[in-house]
């Protein structure tokens, strides 16, 4: 089966991909090809799916649900997603062999020795008759690794002309290449946090930095942010949900100041400590949703001579998802997928569970 995916030519795989800001499903429908020792990929379809008012209370409210009703959800959720990409499927005539799906992340803490995405792979692979793969954390989590981020051999193997690579999602994100091996890390929350003042105004989302930007820099708060334990850490590193809860919101919550100064001291932070991994130099390509934000991309801008790309609106959307497909195929061809000098594991794996359809 392996070497004759590998020797097809073009491997078609479909990723599938639902961040920690909520904002969808996203699905990308992906070719690849390996020549010369060289990667390559072309879009070829890509939707999101927005949540319902329902999906999205059903997701961001499961880390509080008891056992049963959380593995009821995992079933359930495996089955919408089989669903969307069969729908997906057979509107664009798109015939995928692989689909890779991250899941929705409702725990994850490496360093306790566990993680755990929702979605069932079983059930995808049942809905669509394609064979799926899923569950990519758990393997490197359990050689010692942070599990996260796994995007960066994406970044090494299909974005190679990049210095830097920055996802700007629910947290931002940073890969590079430094002394002949992939480095990449959490920096910071960034649409977790801003979602979150955004939500109480009635808006999804900050759009174009407009709420932050009318806010004043609280310096005091800003010093707070900087100096959470957090950043000390050299890396590996990753964040997650609970530390949100638990580091963050709780010094924000410890200053009576308005939103907007408070979503205005956020942004600079978020800009301080991404400048603060990089060098000044090359280009960085910027990605997730928060490439979007006029305002939090003119701060970064302001604090880094490093020039910053931002690619098409396609690139921008699903570029995750994209590299989900190429951990797909990378699996099933038993290629190593999960870097130790990423995640901090034992050794180089090659995750997710594989089901059969």
């Amino acid at each position: 089966m392996n070497k004759n995916r590998m020797h097809s030519g073009t491997i078609k795989a479909i990723g599938v991909m639902s961040g920690t800001s909520l904002d969808g499903l996203d699905i990308a429908a992906v070719e690849f090809q390996l020549q010369d020792k060289k990667w390559s990929f072309k879009l070829c379809e890509a939707k999101t799916i927005s949540y319902s008012k329902d999906w999205e209370e059903q997701l961001k409210f499961s880390p509080s649900l008891h056992g049963e009703e959380l593995t009821a959800l995992h079933s359930k959720y495996g089955s919408f997603i089989g669903e969307q990409v069969k729908h997906f499927i057979e509107s664009t005539n798109f015939a995928p062999s692989i689909i890779a799906s991250h899941g929705h992340t409702v725990f994850h803490q490496p360093e306790k020795g566990y993680t755990l995405q929702i979605g069932n792979g079983a059930a995808i692979a049942a809905k669509t008759n394609v064979l799926t793969v899923s569950d990519f954390r758990t393997g490197d989590v359990a050689l010692g690794g942070q599990g996260a981020p796994l995007v960066p051999i994406g970044d090494q193997l299909l974005f190679s002309e990049y210095s830097y690579c920055l996802n700007l999602g629910g947290f931002a994100n940073i890969s590079f290449g430094k002394d002949g091996t992939r480095q990449a890390f959490d920096n910071c929350p960034v649409n977790f946090v801003l979602n979150h003042f955004a939500e109480k105004k009635g808006l999804p989302y900050d759009k174009n930095g407009d709420l932050g930007r009318h806010g004043n820099i609280n310096t005091e708060l800003l010093d707070r942010l900087n100096k959470i334990p957090f950043y000390q850490l050299t890396p590996p590193k990753s964040l997650g949900r609970e530390w949100v809860e638990t580091e963050f919101f709780p010094v924000l919550n410890q200053f009576n100041i308005s939103d907007a100064d408070k979503m205005r001291t956020v942004y600079e932070h978020v800009a301080i400590q991404i400048t603060n991994s990089i060098s000044g130099k090359g280009k960085m390509l910027i990605t997730g949703g928060g490439a979007f934000n006029s305002f939090l991309i003119e701060r970064i801008k302001a604090l880094t001579t490093t020039e910053l790309i931002i690619p098409s609106k396609e690139i921008i959307d699903f570029k995750e998802a994209i590299i989900f497909a190429f951990l797909g195929v990378l699996r099933i061809n038993n290629i190593n997928n999960c870097l130790a000098s990423v995640t901090g594991a034992k050794k180089d794996s090659c995750g997710g569970v594989v089901y059969l359809p």
